[in-house]
């Protein structure tokens, strides 16, 4: 006769009312509707001033004035073609896209190959070119006005937009580098002598290994330079002085100080929402590009 084993399990001790695992959950609870109560506080803050100024868009200058935060009560598009046409936000939004489209093709490719050689190669000199870097990304911009604006008189690109798209690329670029840097060093060092093995180049390893692997953190510096550089206005101002090179934040900001009280407000608006629509679209698009992952890349 055979008998089974008997198997000793603990005893389960029921935790009391007042317990430690009733006080976790009471504090989850407390900790969840702390953090979506700020959430909630900060999304009315953050929508509901784009959704006035979309709003305001559709608007006339007499409604704006007469009631603010009532609904339109047509919804045209004058607005945006006096916008456009009018204001000139048209090449101004021509200008801006050329600038920052370029500039920021030309950082992703140049911080990526700087970053990646940094962190993936041991040769005399390299710590010091990413302190250099980072030394970059201390400096003030206020500081390098004067030099940048003798530098591009120097070279006959003062007032021109090949010269701020070089101001552009050479202030995101540190930032770039220190981004993708940490990043290119969490790769696999496998699939890089796997490449090696199979016969691939080093810059055929590059653009075709470890480039597609390093998506995620390439569409996040993307989406930080492209903000950054759209949004820029210092830089502009100091070294671009010929209106028909105007960006768009020069271009916002002539047409909000041109005419004091008898400015169109309902063109204003117009231009704010044209200026900040493209920034949405890039995130959006970009943000998608986030949800891969490096053993994604290394699945392919």
């Amino acid at each position: 006769m055979t008998t089974s084993p008997v198997t000793d399990r603990p005893a389960q001790t029921p935790v009391a009312p007042g317990g430690r695992s009733q006080k976790q959950s009471r504090g989850d609870v407390a900790v969840a509707a702390s953090s979506h109560t700020l959430l909630i506080i900060w999304l009315v803050i953050v929508v509901v001033p784009l959704v006035w100024v979309l709003m305001s868009s559709f608007k006339t200058t007499d409604e704006i004035l007469s009631s603010p935060f009532a609904p339109p009560k047509s919804f045209h598009l004058d607005n945006y073609v006096n916008a456009w046409n009018g204001a000139g936000i048209g090449s101004y939004f021509v200008n801006t896209l050329i600038v920052v489209g370029c500039a920021l093709v030309i950082v992703m490719i140049l911080g990526a190959m700087c970053a990646y050689v940094l962190a993936r190669f041991r040769f005399f000199g390299a710590r010091a070119i990413y302190y250099l870097m980072l030394a970059g990304l201390t400096f003030p911009v206020f500081l390098a006005i004067v030099p940048l604006f003798f530098i591009l008189r120097n070279i006959g690109l003062l007032n021109t937009l090949p010269g701020l798209i070089l101001t552009y690329v050479a202030f995101a670029l540190p930032f770039t580098v220190f981004f993708l840097y940490s990043f290119f060093q969490t790769l696999p060092d496998e699939i890089y002598e796997a490449a090696q093995v199979d016969g691939a180049s080093e810059w055929r390893t590059f653009f075709q290994v470890m480039l597609p692997m390093a998506r995620p953190g390439m569409a996040s510096v993307a989406i930080f330079n492209f903000l950054g550089l759209w949004n820029q206005f210092l830089l502009p101002v100091a070294l671009n002085s010929d209106q028909s090179h105007y960006v768009l934040t020069q271009g916002m900001a002539s047409f909000a100080s041109q005419a004091g009280y008898s400015i169109d407000f309902g063109a204003l608006y117009a231009a704010v929402v044209i200026t900040v629509v493209p920034v949405l679209i890039v995130y959006v698009f970009f943000q998608r590009q986030l949800q891969g992952s490096v053993s994604a890349g290394t699945m392919k």
